[in-house]
């Protein structure tokens, strides 16, 4: 045999054996390979990375919504303008007050189903305001031109306790803070109603009590993940947020 003719039947192989590869990894993905992360107030996208990372690392396409924060309407646009981006099938994922964000965004129509982490998840009507009012008020400080900040003194122990003491003390120096109108607006066509949901409960959170978030995600027919965690969940058990929101995406893709 030539060598000619030996290189083509190696070269052969070889495109065979990379077929079956790309083929065997397309199989072991879910039908729904994008996934958007929203997140809430007092924080930034960048608060997503470690969960991002893992993500990446199981092969799916992760975009990050950086929320502006002034006002739902701006947030819903900024999540919307991501989404406009994807090119099929997307998980929408939110944290916090991004659940209210991902609750009005989430009819868009590459959204193929919603994951709230530690997330508010908000009723037709219904604003984190009105749903906050009941409880103790939390330690914010507004500016004068509107927009509230979280006591930095208090943030690490009440948002995210299970941090080290220096990355909760950064978090707090950091915070982006979120316009009073934000909280005050309402969902007016929750996506949770027509999409599969599922709901990480941050079974620690000291800023949602966790028996919101299951009644919450019970109201949902959502899938449950109970992780033992703060508020700051996404931050500090990014596996285990990781691993709910692989879960999501299987389950959306049937």
């Amino acid at each position: 045999m030539s060598i000619g003719r030996v290189l083509r039947s190696m070269a052969a192989v070889a495109a065979f054996l990379l077929a079956g590869s790309v083929a065997a990894d397309a199989q072991q993905l879910p039908a729904v390979r994008n996934i958007v992360l929203v997140h809430g107030a007092w924080a930034d996208g960048g608060s997503w990375q470690d969960v991002y990372r893992l993500l990446r690392g199981r092969g799916y396409a992760v975009s990050v919504v950086q929320n502006p924060l002034s006002s739902l309407a701006d947030d819903v646009a900024a999540t919307r303008r991501v989404l406009d981006r994807q090119d099929g099938p997307t998980l929408l994922v939110g944290h916090s007050y991004g659940g209210a964000v991902i609750g009005e965004a989430g009819n868009h129509e590459r959204v193929a189903g919603l994951v709230y982490v530690a997330a508010f998840m908000l009723d037709a009507g219904d604003s984190v305001a009105a749903l906050t009012a009941s409880g103790s008020p939390p330690p914010l400080r507004p500016s004068s031109d509107g927009y509230l900040f979280f006591e930095p003194s208090i943030f690490p122990q009440a948002f995210a306790q299970d941090l080290p003491a220096e990355r909760g003390a950064f978090l707090a120096d950091s915070q982006k803070p979120v316009a009073g109108a934000a909280f005050a607006a309402a969902v007016t066509s929750p996506a949770w109603r027509t999409r599969p949901v599922s709901y990480v409960v941050a079974t620690e959170d000291r800023i949602i009590p966790p028996a919101a978030q299951r009644q919450w995600a019970a109201r949902a027919n959502a899938i449950i993940t109970d992780v033992r965690g703060s508020h700051a969940i996404y931050i500090s058990q990014p596996q285990a947020v990781a691993e709910a929101i692989d879960r999501a995406a299987r389950a959306a893709a049937r």
